[in-house]
């Protein structure tokens, strides 16, 4: 007997080695196989019915990618905007967004940068998500989550320089404590110049987290933040002045249009936070995620107000002051219970969310705006010094939610859940009172899909969901006297797709989809000066292909290819601003492509190619009288990597090696950004 319980022993043993490494194998790799943010369960990306992409800490790694616009920049169906030099807006599916951005599926929707250095991975979910998230995610969302301290005594310091004088310095330090307690502290410090004349960034944040298990049951992880960023608001160019056929203004790519030393932007970011996890053994889970956040954040800018006109090559210059000061507090509770009624499995969860936000903002106006010659855009603004806006925003939102994540068998699975929220809004015009209101918006979300897995690494799906997102828009100061009484704008998303586990460490995707935007408020053609009408106004259909993970062991990639046909369905407006039927969508390319490529030549030398490119696009949704085209381009990156020992590591990765000159993104028609040129950046990372 004792021989027999010796070899259980070494049998058991070995299987339990044998899972560790084959979660070390992927942990190294651009797949992630699971994830929790889209249902709030723990469940297999496969196995759910939507388009999800991840950007794993290998891939950041990888591609020495340092905020959240860099980071999505290879991933299928989502691309960032210009957002006006100073913050990030991503476009989902031909949706803008400036808000619908998470962390550990918390709201994180003040305008600002985000930076990675603290960040274990980024995902990205497309799609409306109004079950999972509330109000929002209109046509997806972003979540990134942080990384949190474990059990292994690890330490890394990196350090980096490139060019346009970029140096940065980072540490991510993680101690084992004793049995129960770890701690790690993330810390970063950056100092950078840009291409682009006059324009600089300086930041610096420290997060330091405790994971404490006080149970084998239960986990306790307690983190604070201090993020500090301060940059040159930068807005481009401008378009030349020529009706439908306009075009971007041809200057050097590092011409500053306005007054770089007048366009300062800060944003302080503090957030403290808790996450709770118990597990009962009755097959009950509970979890608490709070987070409390404070933003502070203004922004000036100097810049090409209007278009270069043929006539005489001039434009005009303008200028504003945008203060914003937002504290956010955020309490979710979530329910998890596993059960069977027979044969058919079931993982419901029942959830809680309680919201706060107390919004003020105010922005003053240059006094005057001045013509300048375009060879030459260089100006002085004064500033008023009495505010044109000013408001202040309380938001509470409370809401309960219901998921069954049911097995009918081995091949069928079925997603159900449905969100009620509450949504009440105070706001205050402080100019002008009459403006003032308060309005209680009360919105239902439901999400249903099916799984079918014809064999066990493929899923067939098909969803339908739903998003409303409230009149006071994404930053909370867009109410007026027309527009408080109206319902939310509703959003509404059927999908169909493919999901297949080729290998174990790769994944390949595809999706068709249908976005319709409904309840958009527009000029009323039959009476323009007095009355706003709602309309079914704008729809997307497009195709996602994703691919990710090992090919090979020695073979990496990540990328795909989307196509996007995205169209405005009713007349808006009037004039010679009026946007008709039939329109394409601004800033959404109908094709687009990404690929990412690594090498391992040997255990000490590595390569990586990768290509980015997009098909033609507008600046912006054209009108009657204006449209501004931005030409398609193609750019190639390139990475090489050399492991010196076990704990030294060097890398270079390179931007845009053929230096292609190319218009990366844009705000409007006369805000149009350059790509980077050729640009390399040297990182060395020692382990200890």
């Amino acid at each position: 007997m004792a021989d027999t319980s010796s070899k259980d022993h070494l049998y058991h043993k070995r299987i339990e080695l044998h899972e560790i490494e084959v979660k070390d194998n992927l942990a190294k790799t651009y797949l992630k196989k699971t994830t929790s943010t889209a249902t709030k369960t723990d469940t297999r990306i496969r196995d759910i019915p939507q388009s999800i992409s991840v950007i794993t800490e290998e891939q950041i790694k990888d591609q020495s990618l340092l905020g959240l616009k860099e980071a999505i920049q290879y991933s299928p169906g989502v691309m960032a905007g210009q957002g006006e030099g100073n913050r990030d807006s991503i476009w989902f599916r031909g949706n803008q967004s400036t808000s619908d951005l998470f962390v550990d599926g918390v709201r994180d929707d003040v305008q600002y940068y985000r930076d990675l250095y603290n960040i274990d991975r980024v995902e990205v979910l497309m799609g409306p998500n109004g079950m999972i998230f509330g109000r929002g995610g209109v046509g997806g969302v972003i979540n990134r989550v942080v990384k949190e301290a474990a059990w292994e005594n690890k330490n890394e310091i990196k350090i980096q320089g490139g060019a346009y004088d970029h140096k940065r310095s980072s540490v991510d330090l993680n101690n084992r404590i004793d049995e129960t307690l770890a701690v790690r502290v993330n810390a970063m410090i950056e100092d950078s110049g840009s291409f682009r004349q006059g324009v600089e960034s300086e930041r610096k944040a420290i997060n330091p987290t405790f994971t404490f298990k006080p149970s084998d049951k239960t986990k306790v992880v307690v983190g604070m933040e201090y993020f500090n960023d301060k940059r040159t608001s930068d807005r481009g160019i401008p378009s030349v002045d020529n009706g439908l056929k306009s075009y971007p203004y041809s200057t050097s790519r590092s011409t500053f249009f306005g007054n770089a030393s007048q366009s300062p932007n800060e944003v302080i970011v503090k957030n403290g936070y808790a996450i709770i996890d118990h597990a009962f053994d009755n097959g009950l889970t509970i979890k608490n995620n709070t987070r409390f956040s404070n933003y502070d954040k203004y922004y000036q800018n100097v810049y090409a107000y209007n278009h270069v006109s043929i006539a005489d090559k001039k434009l005009t210059i303008d200028g504003y002051y945008d203060n914003t000061q937002r504290q956010n507090f955020f309490n979710q509770t979530d329910l998890t219970y596993n059960f069977k009624t027979g044969s058919v499995s079931h993982k419901l969860l029942m959830g809680l969310e309680i919201g706060f936000q107390e919004n003020e903002n105010y922005r003053i106006k240059s006094t005057t705006r001045e013509s300048v010659e375009a060879s030459n855009p260089f100006t002085f603004l004064t500033f008023d010094s009495s505010r044109d806006r000013n408001t202040s925003t309380d938001i509470s939102n409370q809401a309960v939610y219901f998921q069954d994540q049911i097995s009918l068998n081995e091949q069928y699975k079925i997603i159900a859940g449905l969100r009620y929220d509450q949504f009440k809004t105070k706001y205050n015009d402080i100019k002008d009172s009459s403006n003032s209101a308060t309005i209680n918006d009360q919105f239902v979300t439901p999400r249903i899909g099916l799984v079918y897995k014809p064999i066990e690494p493929v899923s067939l799906y098909t969803s339908y969901s739903l998003s409303y997102l409230p009149r006071t828009g994404e930053q909370l100061t867009s109410l007026t006297p027309t527009n408080k009484s109206f319902d939310p704008e509703k959003f509404t998303n059927i999908e169909a797709g493919i999901k297949y586990d080729l290998l174990q460490s790769f994944s390949i995707s595809s999706s068709i989809y249908r976005l319709e935007r409904s309840k958009m408020a527009i000029t009323d053609p039959s009476l323009p000066s007095t009355n706003i009408i709602l309309v079914d106004g704008q729809v997307t259909k497009g195709f996602e292909l994703g691919v990710a993970g090992k090919l090979f062991d020695s073979y990496s990639m990540y990328g795909g290819y989307t196509y996007q046909d995205a169209e405005i369905t009713k007349n808006q407006v009037t004039g010679t601003t009026q946007i008709t039927s039939g329109t394409s969508l601004g800033h959404v390319p109908e094709h687009t492509f990404s690929l990412w490529n690594k090498y391992e030549l040997n255990e000490t030398w590595s390569a990586a190619l990768g290509v980015v490119s997009r098909s033609d696009m507008y600046a912006a949704t054209p009108t009657t009288s204006t449209a501004v085209k931005l030409p398609g381009y193609a750019r190639l990156d390139a990475a090489i990597y050399a492991n010196i020992n076990k704990q030294t590591k060097l890398q270079l990765n390179i931007e845009n090696l053929l230096d292609k000159t190319y218009y990366q993104s844009a705000h409007n028609n006369n805000n149009i950004m350059y790509g980077y040129p050729l640009t390399a950046r040297a990182t060395v990372t020692y382990t200890f």
